[in-house]
Formats: C-alpha cells, structure tokens, sequence
C-alpha cells in the first residue's frame, strides 16, 4: 500500500512539473511575440530613405538584376562592370563610333562564318552550328506593354505638375531637371550614362551595408529641408495670391 502511494505522488508531482513546464513555455512564447510584435512596430517607425519600406533587394527589382547590383555573385558582377567599362573606353577614349563598331564586328562575324562553312567541305569537319534566333511574340508584347504603362504614367505625372496642383512637386522636377542640364552641358550622354551604371553598382550595395547609418543622417537633413521649406513658404510661397487666381477662373 505504501508503496501504491508513492507511486501515486510521484505520478502527480510529475503531471504537475509537466503542466507549469507548458504555462511557462506558454508564457514565454507569448511574451517573446509580444516583444516581436514591439520590435517591428518600432522598425516600422525608424525613418527609411525615401520612404522605403522595403529591403534595398526588393526595391531594385529583386531576382538576378538585384543580385548584380547588389553584388551577391562578385564574379558576374564585376564583370558586367567590366564589360561597361571595356565599352565606355572603346567608345570615349578611343574615339570609336556605335555603327563602325556594329559594322566591323558584323563583317568579321559573316566573314569568319562563311569561310568556315565553305572550308568545313575540304577539311572534312561538320560545318558550324548557327543557331536560328526567332523573337518571340509574347515576350515583344510584355515589353511593349511595360513600356506604354510606364509612359503614360510619366505623362501622367508631368501632367498633375503642369496642373499646379502640387507646388512642391513641381518645384523638385525644376530644380532636379535645371541639376540635369548642368549635367548635361559638361558630359555627353555615353558618359553620363556610364557614371549612371556605375553609381547602380557602387551606391546600393554601400547603402546597404551602413543603411542604419545613412537613414539617421537622411532624417537629420530631412527635417532641416523641412524647416527651411517652412520658412520659404512663409516668406515667399504662402504670398502668392492664390485664391484670387481661383476666383478669376471661376467668373
């Protein structure tokens, strides 16, 4: 009998450390969502560049593209920088022109070809494979269509600039496109749009890297670009007679 009983509360003492072992996994996990739940809603708060949301892979597009400007594969990447740079020089430093450039490679490309597949008969050796490329349909269309949306989305938005609806809008697109043709006046379109592919590779992944960093400094300039947009609209904006305008367009 006594041995029964012990049995008995030993059993009990057991069932007893099981169930205060799940209260305090229980209890545990519950806190530790609540502390998850805490920290994303204040990651959430934390000032992002531009308004991201989003991881810097995300917001250039993710797949292979991302991966490029990101530098995840340092072989592809640097290579395709490479490759950039092998053109921009053969076509700045060394003077050379797109369609000579076309032509020569073109002419040598045929020729080679050619004299390959006439002497492929005296040489006994199966002539060169050439692979027949057909564009396809549907990959013309997809094309065709990302770039009518993207068009009439700019027209779109150069449309509600022109409407003076959004003066502070309008007033970024002058400024960004007067910063442009200064630009422009100094650097032909190829180096430009060398310098462009090369920011694309260098800005991203640095940013990525010290974005803690960039995004503290990035709130500290954006509130003092606020506050001196304050004191310009007080001074100068907010005395444009507005709404005498709007009423002379009304009568």
């Amino acid at each position: 009998m006594a041995e029964h009983e012990g049995q008995r509360e030993s059993a009990a003492e057991s069932l007893m450390d099981k169930i205060t072992e799940k209260i305090s996994v229980h209890d545990s996990s519950s806190s530790s969502d609540s502390d998850n739940e805490k920290f994303d809603a204040v990651k959430s708060k934390i000032f992002r560049l531009f308004g991201r949301e989003k991881p810097v892979h995300k917001v250039l597009g993710g797949g292979k593209p991302a991966d490029v400007f990101l530098w995840r594969n340092t072989k592809i990447s640097a290579g395709v920088l490479g490759g950039a740079t092998a053109v921009w020089a053969l076509f700045e430093l060394l003077g050379y022109h797109l369609i000579t450039l076309v032509c020569h490679l073109s002419i040598l490309s045929l020729a080679g070809l050619f004299l390959w597949s006439n002497a492929s008969n005296f040489l006994n050796k199966p002539p060169p494979k050439i692979p027949e490329v057909v564009l396809p349909e549907k990959c013309v269309r997809e094309v065709a269509s990302v770039l009518r949306i993207e068009i009439n989305r700019g027209l779109a938005v150069l449309r509600d600039i022109a409407s003076g609806k959004d003066l502070k809008k309008f007033l970024a697109v002058i400024a960004g496109l007067w910063v442009l043709s200064l630009i422009g006046s100094g650097i032909n379109f190829l180096t430009l749009l060398y310098i462009s592919f090369v920011l694309l590779h260098t800005v991203p992944v640095l940013y990525e890297k010290y974005e803690d960093q960039v995004d503290a400094y990035s709130e500290k300039a954006w509130i003092e670009i606020k506050k001196q947009y304050a004191v310009f609209d007080e001074k100068y904006l907010s005395k444009i007679p507005k709404g005498a305008l709007k009423g002379e367009k009304k009568d």
